[in-house]
């Protein structure tokens, strides 16, 4: 089987059911999650798996998803079945709750950094919100646009952040504050979780 096909040597690509050009925001929108699953899978490879396992195991269902809602929004047919349900997003909240509660308290603005891996997952979480930002547009542009996928970007985003601080805790490597932040953020319980994104 031949790698290549030629057939987007006129800047076309297909889609499930039509084509488009390259260039065409839904073709970007889901070329950004399919960037995005690329720096996970970065991410998964740098992660130590005797103390960050559960993490590995979370972004080996987020790249699955990924694929998933990368799908949907490539799906242009007339009658159509998506792959990406609510029951992930429900998931990674409640993951982000448990992490919420091994994390160190938040009160400053932290900047991406600390272990290799926990400046991957922050890497990840500004490309989420990328893919994310992209496919509002699209979801203003278009119909029927599944709005699951934009509502797992956002999710996904705060699951990223958390990861990130849990990753660099378990590897005994403090956040990175923002050297002028003033203390932004309350630090009770639920509060943690409410600030960490939007």
């Amino acid at each position: 089987m031949k790698i290549y096909t030629k057939t987007g040597d006129k800047g076309q690509t297909s889609l499930i059911g039509g084509r488009v050009d390259k260039d065409s925001l839904r073709v970007e929108a889901y070329g950004t999650i399919d960037e995005l699953n690329s720096f996970i899978g970065k991410a998964m490879a740098e992660l130590d798996l005797e103390t960050c396992r559960d993490i590995f195991d979370d972004l080996e269902a987020v790249q699955n998803e990924l694929f998933d809602g990368g799908g949907d929004l490539a799906n242009v047919m007339k009658e159509r079945h998506y792959k990406l349900s609510d029951e992930p997003i429900e998931v990674l909240e409640q993951r982000i709750d448990e992490l919420m509660e091994e994390a160190p308290p938040l009160e400053k603005f932290i900047l991406p950094g600390g272990s290799h891996a926990a400046a991957s997952l922050h890497i990840c979480r500004t490309v989420t919100r990328r893919a994310e930002r992209i496919t509002v547009t699209l979801m203003k542009n278009e119909e029927d646009v599944p709005g699951t996928v934009q509502r797992y970007l956002n999710r996904l985003s705060d699951y990223l952040f958390v990861a990130a601080r849990i990753v660099n805790k378990r590897a005994t490597v403090s956040d990175n504050e923002y050297v002028r932040s003033a203390k932004v953020f309350r630090t009770g319980a639920k509060d943690k979780k409410d600030n960490a994104s939007e």
